[in-house]
């Protein structure tokens, strides 16, 4: 595991070379989250463990989805995704979010569905902000996340929707499925370059 961001009360590990990118939020009101799953590994796990006993499993959309059930029983974390993914998801799934769940008084998710039926941010929201953005927005040629279409979005017209509405949210840091630390750019700053990204897009 890659430490990218240590502030004082969480911090962001990543998952060297995982695509979808994995990442593990160690929070410490919220605990150890992993977002997204790997092949299943008992090194790993113990791992994780080891930087914070691992309580949940986000999943950003089905695309991050892999050994769900050996992660969850070899763990006893909860596993949570929004919407639709459920159906797409091969593993049982405690927690189907709508769109008035939260997790923690400061971790909350933002629905941005379109990239797939129902994708589904997650959200720190005390400052310094982070969103993992999952799938939704994608590592853009300036290196911070972007909204680019992709020839198998569910509705590229509901992505745009979606992201029109991050005009309103302030975050530091931002993570994407596309995550690479050679070249991608998460922050500080993130609110801001991504607001110029989609300007770049949209208009």
């Amino acid at each position: 595991m890659q430490l990218l961001l240590e502030l004082f009360d969480r911090s962001v590990y990543y998952l060297t070379g995982s695509q979808p990118a994995v990442f593990y939020l160690a929070d410490k009101e919220g605990g150890g989250i992993l977002i997204n799953t790997p092949k299943f590994d008992e090194k790993l796990l113990a791992e994780l463990q080891a930087i914070l006993p691992l309580k949940f499993i986000f999943f950003p959309s089905h695309l991050g989805a892999q050994d769900v059930s050996e992660w969850r029983q070899a763990s006893g974390a909860q596993t949570i995704t929004y919407g639709h993914e459920v159906q797409r998801i091969t593993g049982l799934v405690d927690i189907v979010l709508s769109r008035e769940n939260r997790f923690s008084r400061t971790i909350d998710f933002l629905p941005m569905s379109g990239r797939t039926a129902s994708s589904c941010a997650l959200r720190c929201k005390n400052k310094p902000g982070i969103v993992f953005f999952g799938p939704v927005l994608s590592c853009g040629e300036s290196g911070w996340p972007a909204l680019l279409p992709q020839p198998d979005d569910h509705s590229f017209e509901t992505r745009v929707i979606g992201a029109l509405g991050l005009q309103d949210v302030h975050f530091d840091y931002a993570f994407t499925d596309d995550f690479n630390p050679q070249s991608s750019h998460f922050g500080p700053g993130a609110d801001a370059a991504i607001q110029r990204e989609l300007a770049t897009a949209l208009f």
